[in-house]
């Protein structure tokens, strides 16, 4: 009997912890303004300031008429429009193609001591965007599709970090 009940008692606990982690595994979505913190420092390249003057930082005021509705353009040009809404804590519709469109949701690797760390970051969730990231917006869906030319456009947007 009392094998029973640790038996029983552990399979709940085990049950427990399964789905507190797979519920917490999901990342969330902070917005540019939580990476703009330590990612518009001089040392670290003024990148945030290089996303605002880029083309992704102003994706979504290149939307016209229907397209600024259009679910099919907001996908691609909205970070916050193409993601699931419960994944959101303070990103916002209007930021455009933010940072987290191409590095993932930064919840968990956000903080200075895992950021100092690249295979920390990337256990976190951070991803070193390559070009099938890009390719999931540039490509043959888009109609304004003339090509992508991955080291081309990686190079017009590039925003190293100086310090590394």
């Amino acid at each position: 009997m009392k094998r029973l009940m640790i038996s029983k008692l552990l399979l709940v606990l085990g049950l427990f912890l399964f789905i507190g982690n797979t519920s917490v595994a999901q990342n969330k979505y902070i917005g540019a303004a939580k990476c703009k913190m330590c990612h518009n420092k001089a040392e670290k390249g003024e990148q945030y300031n290089k996303w605002l003057a880029g083309p992704h930082a102003n994706a979504l005021k290149s939307l016209k008429g229907d397209d600024a509705s259009n679910p099919k353009c907001l996908k691609c040009h909205s970070t916050a429009a193409s993601v699931d809404a419960s994944l959101i804590m303070t990103l916002k519709k209007d930021e455009g193609v933010s940072c987290e469109s191409c590095h993932g949701p930064g919840s968990a690797y956000k903080s200075m001591s895992v950021m100092k760390n690249k295979e920390m970051s990337i256990s976190k969730g951070l991803v070193v965007p390559d070009e099938k990231v890009c390719k999931k917006c540039h490509n043959e869906e888009s109609p304004n599709y003339k090509g992508f030319n991955y080291e081309e456009y990686a190079a017009k947007i590039a925003h190293p970090n100086p310090s590394k």
